[in-house]
């Protein structure tokens, strides 16, 4: 035998009833007893609304009471048609009319009790049980109507009322016990006490009391049928990845449910789990879909927890001082006083040395606690020994549930490596001796964030996440969404790595999208030539950078990496505050680093410390793996005693070239047209962009040099500076021409050949144009490449050398989009 419930989703459409009309007639449930309805989805509220608007006699009552019967009468019109419907719209015009006389009524004293209000709340459940029996019977299906007040009995709390066990079963086995019988259409959510005035068993109660039901009738199957598929790893509509759970214990289902899960009623399960009566919780627009079944036992997953559920309301009770260590009855006191006033405490957790304690309640509930407290220990607060009770709101409660925690190590690390990576503050923690729940009390608006991350940590383990915020689409950037749109399938399907683009700015304009931007249209977005998603998506809008990381601390996705593909000094500046939201950097701009010393201790030190990356390989050299080796050889216990580098890829095309078959001016032409330089050529031959990698390189070897400490030799004489435009530098150049070739004639003369070199060593930096021999390896150098030469104490007698392509917007926007992968790769 089975009872099945059915939500107000279900009854409360034509579609939601066919539905219903199939599921019963489906052979799968032939031996279906009763089935309990809820209101239809929306009338409770209605009927609240109505009776407390009421009260102080406003509000239009009659018109809203003929909105409710005309919703219900366009249901029943859908079904049954003649002499049918009319007896059926009478029924439904008697539960009208009695409601309307007791609305006239609370208008009337100007009073609404608790008692009235659980009266007229059931004529939801009354009126969608009644219209269910009608159209049942009109399909063919014989259905009678069945009140539930006079069977579920309870105590007298009205609008949370308690149903007694012993009493309740006795009566509905003696009406519903017998087989063959008619199939029972009930209403859920209500019931009676002892001296038979209606009660509510409280939001939701309808799930309990189908629940009830099957514990009396020893059935062997509760279903309950709502608009979802089943309970879910999480909520769907904050964790877009959640899935449904096949199979939970009880007490599983329970810590879930308590904790925000709101597929079931979480008292519903206690009556199953006494009679050991398992709970399917299924789909009626699905109902092929299996749903999740919960029992005494469930066999064990392929993860180790079963489900995340949060609470998102909720205020935190402190209270501390010296005055509780050690003080037998301190607790007894404290939540005595509590339950005087009827509060609920949601989480408890004290520390070790009794110094503090706190408790989770729900905020209505916060003020009425603090007076308890205050007056149960007026005197400890007044002496001192213990302070004024502290309130902090605006808080939530994350739930992590499953019954393979406790054999599992390391599912608490997991759960805080997750919170702390994304920059989440844990207020409070609790876990019970069960090792059944983790519960960590956080900010409100780090839900949603919570949620995802904890989700994506456990489920989705072994695909790792990055939502990824772009600043500057020119040159590097926009090879960098080239590359992202080519290679983001293989990773995701090779490597499970997903590179989600969620926000992108050029100088003008910027868009966001929490979805995922399609990398391969985004400059076509910004210039407003394509759409930026579905309607309704976020479209492009005037690029300012505070709005621009505004935007990113008010999305507060979980697994957010920044990326910088300008060279803004403004954009560069901001890496603090972009590292203190606990959001990784990547760049390739060199601004930062080659600043002032202290800003790139305090960004180095706050990525250490807290552990956020902050990676910027692509500063110097490109894509080659210089800083990364640098710091390879420092954590190994090398030490650094000497650089040797060309770090231009300009300086070294120019250099590299420059053997007396062309004059140097022609050379920079040379490399001004091949896109080596910058449109003014005095950009890359001023050095300034060489002794900024100096600089970088200088620091990581544990140097503290500001810029101003970088020798630079000048290349150019000081006339090709002050030349007024490009066209008259390049005449002050030719006129250099004759000095540039004697100076390279000299050197060849003695088998010496120019190149500009940095070298690092004895704790100062500098750049000069020196002339090297054949076997030096700067001889080597072909075309723009450059080449780092590192002599440290283990390599001392053959120094390490680093040489290939410097510059170039594919070797950099690569080496940039490793970088991403390498965050990626810190999520696990």
């Amino acid at each position: 035998m089975r009872v099945l419930k059915f939500g107000g989703t279900s009854v409360g459409s034509p579609a939601g009833v066919e539905k219903i009309i199939e599921i019963l007639k489906d052979k799968e449930h032939k031996d279906t007893a009763v089935v309990v309805v809820s209101a239809f989805s929306g009338v409770t509220d209605s009927l609240i609304g109505i009776a407390k608007d009421a009260a102080p006699g406003g509000g239009d009552r009659q018109g809203r009471v003929k909105d409710l019967r005309k919703r219900h009468l366009d249901v029943l019109d859908h079904f049954v048609k003649g002499d049918e419907r009319k007896a059926a719209a009478a029924g439904l015009d008697g539960f009208i009319r009695e409601l309307s006389r007791v609305l006239d009524g609370v208008a009337m004293l100007g009073e609404l009790s608790p008692r009235t209000l659980d009266y007229v709340m059931s004529f939801g459940e009354r009126l969608s049980a009644s219209l269910l029996v009608s159209i049942l019977s009109s399909r063919g299906i014989k259905a009678e109507f069945l009140d539930a007040r006079p069977l579920v009995k309870t105590d007298s709390e009205f609008g949370r009322a308690r149903f007694l066990p012993e009493e309740t079963y006795a009566n509905i086995r003696a009406r519903c016990g017998k087989r063959g019988g008619p199939l029972w259409i009930c209403t859920g959510f209500t019931g009676s006490d002892g001296e038979g005035r209606t009660t509510t068993l409280g939001r939701g109660g309808s799930d309990l009391s189908a629940a009830i039901f099957g514990a009396a009738l020893d059935a062997e199957l509760v279903e309950i049928w709502t608009d979802v598929d089943g309970l879910l790893t999480a909520d769907p509509k904050m964790v877009k990845n959640a899935f449904r759970i096949d199979t939970i214990s009880y007490v599983e289902a329970m810590e879930l449910s308590h904790f925000g899960a709101r597929v079931i009623y979480p008292p519903t399960i206690r009556p199953a789990l006494e009679k050991g009566i398992p709970i399917s919780i299924r789909n009626t627009f699905n109902p092929a879909c299996p749903g999740t079944r919960i029992a005494k036992e469930a066999p064990e997953g392929e993860f180790p927890i079963r489900g995340i559920s949060s609470m998102n309301s909720v205020a935190l009770v402190r209270l501390q001082g010296a005055g509780m260590m050690g003080v037998a009855g301190f607790s007894s006191r404290l939540f005595g006083a509590l339950a005087r006033r009827g509060i609920n405490v949601i989480l408890i957790t004290q520390n070790s040395s009794e110094y503090s304690i706190c408790f989770a309640v729900l905020p209505p509930s916060s003020s009425a606690a603090e007076e308890a407290i205050s007056g149960e220990f007026e005197r400890e607060i007044a002496s001192g020994a213990i302070e004024a009770p502290a309130i902090e709101g605006d808080l939530s409660i994350i739930a992590v549930v499953g019954a393979r925690m406790k054999s599992t190590s390391g599912i608490s690390g997991k759960v805080f490596h997750a919170l702390g990576r994304n920059g989440i503050n844990v207020v409070a923690i609790a876990q019970g001796s069960s090792e059944l729940n983790i519960s960590a009390v956080i900010a409100r608006q780090d839900e949603a964030k919570a949620l995802n991350a904890i989700h994506e940590a456990f489920f989705l383990s072994a695909v790792r996440s990055v939502n990824l915020f772009l600043a500057g689409v020119g040159l590097i950037g926009g090879t960098l969404l080239e590359q992202i749109a080519g290679h983001r399938e293989f990773l995701a399907d090779r490597h499970k790595i997903r590179i989600n683009l969620v926000g992108v700015a050029d100088s003008r304009r910027m868009v966001f999208n929490p979805e995922g931007l399609d990398a391969r249209k985004i400059k076509a977005i910004l210039s407003g030539d394509v759409a930026s998603g579905p309607p309704g998506k976020t479209v492009p809008e005037p690029y300012k950078l505070p709005l621009f990381l505004r935007r990113i601390k008010e999305m507060n996705l979980p697994n957010t990496a920044f990326c910088d593909c300008t060279a803004s000094d403004e954009v560069s500046a901001a890496y603090g505050e972009i590292l203190e939201s606990s959001i990784p950097i990547v760049t390739p701009n060199k601004r930062a680093n080659a600043g002032t010393l202290d800003y790139y201790q305090r960004l180095i030190g706050y990525s250490r410390d807290r552990g956020i990356p902050y990676l910027y390989e692509t500063t110097v050299c490109a894509g080659l793996p210089v800083i990364s080796t640098l710091r390879d050889l420092f954590l190994s216990g090398d030490r650094v005693l000497r650089i040797q580098a060309v770090l231009s890829g300009t300086l070294s095309f120019i250099f590299n070239n420059f053997d007396g078959s062309k004059s140097f001016s022609a050379l920079v032409r040379e490399a001004r047209a091949k896109g080596y330089t910058e449109p003014d050529p005095r950009d890359d031959l001023n050095a300034m962009d060489a002794a900024r990698k100096a600089l970088i390189l200088a620091r990581e070897c544990g140097l503290s040099l500001e810029f101003s400490q970088v020798a630079i030799e000048p290349i150019l004489p000081p006339a090709c500076f002050k030349a007024r435009d490009v066209d008259s530098f390049f005449t002050e150049l030719e006129k250099s021409d004759a000095g540039f070739e004697k100076r390279r004639a000299l050197a060849a003369a003695d088998g010496k050949a120019l190149r500009y070199v940095a070298i690092i060593e004895e704790g100062s930096a500098r750049i000069s144009l020196r002339e090297e021999t054949t076997d030096s390896p700067f001889r080597s150098l072909v075309d723009a490449d450059n080449i780092v030469v590192i002599t440290t104490e283990r390599y001392s007698k053959l120094p390490m050398v680093i040489k290939g392509p410097g510059a170039g917007a594919e070797v950099t926007a690569g080496g940039v989009f490793a970088d991403i992968v390498r965050i990626a790769r810190t999520l696990v």
